[in-house]
């Protein structure tokens, strides 16, 4: 019996906010575009046809090294046909939100957090790999960074805040969402100095 009111504490349902969910709509789209235009870019690459929109900007800020790398094409074929199918889970998980104004159930929304997280730590090492290994930035994949990046962050805010994850987590859930923003500024700037220091980006654009 003690146990009930514990129990009870704990949300069954749980629905973002509207505005984390008009910022999934637009990360997906964003995210699928630009993985849809890597993919056009990796196919130029192939045939040696002119790219819709050319990713070429410097010796450094380019695709093609890091498209026709080992980890570009990481399960035998590119990177970005796994970017437009999985950004369309952002945009179906906005719009089951919007569908079921009581909420889903907190698997859903854990299952859709690992999907997030997978992507959040695959792009760190995209970015990893781009900087120390294959000397070069590629402009496309720099845009699924930058949606991925602050996706994984407020989403994950949100889920610990509103108990997704445990009532234990509500208290750290809301200082992360408090600070979200900053902290993908910060992500961002991580990988930006190290870009920076190890390739000189800056000057290979000047």
């Amino acid at each position: 019996m003690s146990d009930a009111p514990a129990a009870a504490s704990v949300p069954l349902l749980a629905r973002p906010p509207r505005g984390l969910a008009v910022f999934w709509i637009i990360a997906a789209l964003l995210g699928g575009v630009v993985s849809f235009l890597l993919y056009l870019e990796y196919v130029g690459q192939l045939t040696g046809s002119d790219a819709l929109i050319s990713c070429s900007i410097s010796v450094i800020v380019t695709c093609g090294p890091n498209l026709l790398s080992p980890g570009g094409n990481l399960l035998g074929f590119s990177n970005s046909i796994i970017g437009i199918v999985l950004f369309c889970g952002p945009l179906y998980a906005a719009m089951s939100a919007f569908a079921a104004p009581g909420g889903l159930r907190r698997w859903y929304w854990r299952t859709f957090l690992s999907f997030v997280g997978a992507a959040f730590v695959f792009v760190h090492v995209l970015a990893w790999r781009s900087v120390f290994e294959y000397g070069s930035l590629c402009p496309w994949c720099m845009v699924v960074w930058l949606v991925t990046i602050p996706l994984f962050w407020f989403t994950l805010g949100w889920m610990l805040r509103d108990g997704v994850w445990g009532e234990r987590a509500r208290s750290f859930g809301r200082t992360l969402s408090s600070w979200a923003l900053l902290i993908t500024v910060l992500d961002y700037a991580l990988i930006a100095i190290a870009a920076q220091v190890r390739l000189d980006v800056l000057g290979s654009l000047f």
